[in-house]
């Protein structure tokens, strides 16, 4: 059996045992344990994780940058005792202004959204966050919050899925050097059950297009 094979079939071992090796040992049978877990994968979205606000609105030339702001930080706490399973996910803006003269607040939008098997977006929420800045102050720094629910049986392997995955195969059998990743069924049951919590600034089209192209 190949490494890309062992690979795969370890992903979801410990699925239904709480005896397994951590992420990337060895374990008895001599493949790597990869831990599958239920709870999201969370980040940022391309061309989502920063932002800048023009004054002209409609300039957007160097000179007309008002505001600036990125998201960084994210990090996520995962409660995949419950059903549905939840994920607080928090994150910190970090926005820089050019005029600094007496104080200002403001308040970008940002989203939060659950897509499934990496393409369909399954839940969204638009919420806002403020940054304050003090007179003469040219950066500031806020800090936002998102929460994601997914069902337990929405991400959960199927019984017979998850077996065929971790089935043991013995050298010289026909399929010991396949990866049942190649079976469209297995992928696609394996792409339904992947989730993502992910956060970024809530853009219009036209920054769209700005943060693509700059």
């Amino acid at each position: 059996m190949n490494a890309r094979s062992l690979v795969a079939l370890a992903t979801v071992a410990c699925l239904a045992t709480t005896a397994c090796s951590r992420t990337g040992e060895i374990d008895a049978s001599g493949g790597i344990t990869a831990v599958r877990t239920v709870c999201p994968a969370v980040g940022v979205p391309a061309a989502t994780g920063d932002i800048t606000l023009f004054d002209p609105a409609d300039n957007r030339t160097a000179d007309a940058i008002d505001v600036t702001a990125i998201i960084t930080n994210v990090r996520s706490t995962c409660n995949d005792s419950a059903d549905p399973i939840v994920t607080s996910i928090t994150f910190d803006v970090l926005a820089r202004r050019t005029r600094t003269d007496g104080a200002r607040e403001v308040v970008l939008p940002f989203f939060s959204v659950v897509t499934q098997g990496g393409s369909v977006v399954v839940a969204k929420r638009v919420n806002r966050v403020a940054v304050r800045f003090e007179p003469g102050q040219a950066r500031a720094r806020s800090s936002g919050v998102a929460s994601a629910y997914v069902t337990r049986a929405a991400a959960t392997l199927p019984a017979d899925i998850r077996d065929q995955i971790t089935r043991e195969r013995k050298a010289g059998q026909e399929d010991a050097a396949l990866d049942p990743m190649t079976d469209p069924t297995v992928r696609t049951a394996v792409t339904r059950a992947t989730f993502e919590a992910l956060v970024g600034f809530q853009l219009t089209d036209e920054q769209l297009r700005y943060n693509a192209t700059r």
